[in-house]
């Protein structure tokens, strides 16, 4: 079978129910830490609580926490008024102690498994699973093996050759000039941005070695002389100037939120008046009840990072306090969407 060009073509069929599961797979584990160590349910279920008084009886981080609920509320097991929650029938009925129907014996198998476990450690103290384990040393040396530094390209070119087309086609950047794609990776998103758009002169802007990896994969993808790569570190230094449009995509769900404002903050500072900010990632909705493949997404993000999926209502008042105008937010691929906010 012969497959047309990705960067200007999508594909024929939704690789959604694909997505699900590898995003889904840590909110099995917060479900069942809930059950099998909480016994969440049945204590909410006698005591309609607000996140903080959840938070002080439960002994949890808040952060872990509004993830948890935010996923209870998708799976319609919880529900809030006045910003109080309570149980729905559903959970009265399944999860909770009291119930002739209750299922926590069945999660009870669980309970000492160890990516539950790990878990519970987040919601614990707030820190991703793997904290302090990981070695950023070791992982820039890895990036000089051939072998790990092609893994590493694919792992993101694959999510990206769907959602990098998928924006780029949905977006008008016909009014601007230079783009820069902020922790861009392989730089997929800016190669299909410039693809679709050939006016555009884009660059992305990567930390070392990963700018060395991605000077690679713009090469090899044919887009040499039409994309660029700077290097520089987007947390602890400052942006280049000279770009119209910032583009951060599946970015700031791995950061929690004082360093979410501080690089809209940097972004307002490198932009131009007028200049777009355009931030692709998935979102929770403004009322927080889901979507659910979302909601289930941000328990892993929540598990591995030290982010989560944001809410509508979060990334309108982390823009609107960093000085940034609201324009749009529209649908991609795959419950992805992208926002759009300018310089005022």
């Amino acid at each position: 079978m012969t497959f047309p060009d990705p960067l200007l073509h999508e594909p024929s069929t939704d690789p959604l129910p694909l997505y699900r599961p590898r995003d889904g797979i840590a909110a099995v584990d917060l479900l069942a830490v809930a059950i099998a160590h909480l016994d969440f349910f049945t204590w909410l279920g006698e005591n309609p609580a607000t996140p903080g008084a959840i938070c002080a009886h439960l002994e949890i981080h808040p952060r872990p926490t509004d993830v948890m609920l935010t996923l209870f509320t998708a799976m319609g097991l919880i529900t809030q008024s006045g910003g109080v929650f309570l149980l729905t029938l559903r959970a009265r009925e399944h999860l909770t102690a009291a119930s002739p129907w209750n299922l926590a014996p069945y999660y009870a198998s669980m309970k000492d498994r160890a990516p539950t476990l790990d878990m519970l450690k987040v919601l614990r103290t707030g820190k991703p699973a793997n904290w302090g384990s990981y070695d950023a040393s070791a992982w820039a040396q890895a990036m000089e093996r051939e072998d790990f530094a092609q893994q590493f390209t694919a792992a993101m070119d694959c999510r990206g050759v769907l959602l990098g087309p998928a924006l780029a086609k949905r977006i008008d950047l016909s009014q601007h000039t230079a783009l820069l794609d902020v922790a861009g990776g392989s730089g997929i998103y800016a190669c299909a941005l410039a693809a679709r758009h050939p006016h555009l002169r884009a660059a992305v802007f990567e930390k070392p070695p990963v700018d060395r990896v991605c000077r690679a994969a713009i090469e090899k993808r044919g887009f040499a002389g039409k994309v660029d790569v700077i290097a520089g570190d987007m947390i602890a230094g400052e942006w280049p100037t000279g770009f119209d449009v910032h583009l951060i995509s599946n970015v700031l769900h791995d950061w929690d939120e004082p360093l979410v404002r501080d690089l809209l903050a940097k972004s307002h500072a490198a932009l131009p008046s007028g200049g777009l900010l355009l931030i692709h990632d998935a979102y929770i909705n403004a009322d927080k009840t889901g979507p659910l493949h979302v909601a289930e997404y941000s328990a892993l993000l929540m598990n591995i990072t030290e982010g989560k999926c944001y809410s509508i209502g979060e990334m309108r008042a982390f823009l609107g306090g960093a000085g940034f105008e609201w324009i749009d937010h529209q649908p991609t691929a795959v419950s992805r969407s992208f926002i759009v906010a300018r310089k005022a």
